[in-house]
């Protein structure tokens, strides 16, 4: 069957302009779950595809990106993070651990003895950088905050463009100052860990602005181009994005469903059976939204206040390898999961295309 031209006015875009894209689409990194498979499977079919290399040392990410690179002759995009280093509160870490211990010892598992940082920022990995450096992926994008001046000026000289997430318009400012290429606007619906980076943790639940506004404020007040990031499921919500301001969208939850993730069969049934999600920060240390699980369930209920992102993840990802429960496992998903289309990812890039062509008639 073939499928009309699509209407070249609202995919021509500054998004598209800069990283050559036939369409406005930018595939979200999504650690744990994604692949070169899926990043490289969009890419090839217009769109912009992301590996995650945020949760993996250089060695291990170098090996990643080089598998993409090699499926692909279109851009790719490297994600990162770059969190600050976390405090070691031993005697909260204590506590935190001993509410832990009865969940490992009732397994017959040993419980840990400490928290460890088990992602190391961007920001203080010299080895990371040397290794983007000689890959020269067309895009870093970065989570949890910007890059140190020397980072940004080499990725810069390097010629590779530099996204960035922000929550607020304050953050979005703080970004473009730094030089950053590309904005993603993250709304409080978006699936997984919030970006945000100023004001304490809980700054990601705070003011819930709608994604439309704050794409709105945010291309209003900065001259970079904006992607807008949150909930999004369909072509026609990527048309309404466009129409807010957007020079693209960033979709996440709606490529969870594609066999090139790594999700599991249980995680597809979650999105498929319209489960709720909620906003938390006892999994991990920072606040994301998961779909509304055991695991979630049994986060939210611990009384001990939770360690730094990423110690906390490191207790919690330990006793979900001890649980060996399919339910009891990070489900990450945003607002509209139960949208999910279960589609090869080129299939679906394609439908959010003929999606967004049907959006202008």
């Amino acid at each position: 069957m073939v499928r009309k031209t699509i209407d070249s006015s609202i995919l021509k875009t500054r998004l598209t302009d800069l990283l050559g894209l036939k369409y406005p689409i930018v595939q979200a990194p999504m650690a744990g779950i994604s692949t070169p498979l899926l990043a490289a499977a969009v890419s090839n079919a217009g769109g912009l595809g992301s590996v995650a290399l945020g949760a993996l040392n250089p060695a291990a990410a170098r090996r990643t990106l080089e598998e993409t690179l090699a499926l692909t002759s279109g851009p790719i995009a490297a994600n990162l993070f770059v969190h600050e280093s976390p405090c070691i509160d031993t005697e909260l870490a204590q506590i935190f651990l001993a509410e832990l211990g009865p969940e490992f010892e009732s397994l017959g598992a040993q419980p840990p003895a400490s928290v460890r940082e088990i992602y190391r920022s961007f920001n203080d990995d010299d080895e990371m950088l040397e290794m983007l450096l000689e890959l020269r992926p067309a895009a870093v994008s970065l989570h949890f905050g910007a890059a140190t001046e020397l980072r940004m000026a080499a990725l810069k000289k390097a010629g590779i463009l530099v996204l960035a997430t922000a929550t607020s318009v304050a953050e979005a400012l703080v970004l473009e100052a730094v030089g950053v290429d590309l904005l993603v606007m993250q709304s409080y619906d978006a699936g997984g860990h919030s970006g945000a980076f100023l004001g304490p943790p809980d700054a990601a639940t705070a003011g819930r602005v709608g994604l439309q506004n704050l794409v709105g404020d945010a291309v209003a007040a900065v001259s970079v181009p904006v992607v807008a990031a949150g909930g999004l499921m369909t072509g026609r919500d990527v048309a309404d994005v466009i129409s807010a301001g957007a020079a693209g969208a960033q979709l996440g939850t709606a490529f969870i469903g594609c066999p090139e993730t790594l999700a599991s069969d249980r995680y597809r049934a979650m999105l498929s059976s319209g489960a709720p999600t909620r906003l938390t920060s006892n999994i991990s240390g920072r606040p994301a939204r998961s779909l509304v699980n055991e695991l979630l369930n049994w986060a939210d209920s611990l009384a001990a206040a939770t360690p730094d992102y990423p110690l906390c993840y490191d207790a919690v990802k330990q006793l979900v390898t001890a649980k060996k429960n399919p339910d009891f496992s990070v489900m990450w998903a945003g607002e509209g999961a139960m949208h999910s289309r279960f589609l090869p990812a080129s299939e679906l890039l394609e439908r959010l295309a003929s999606e967004l062509e049907s959006s202008t008639d």
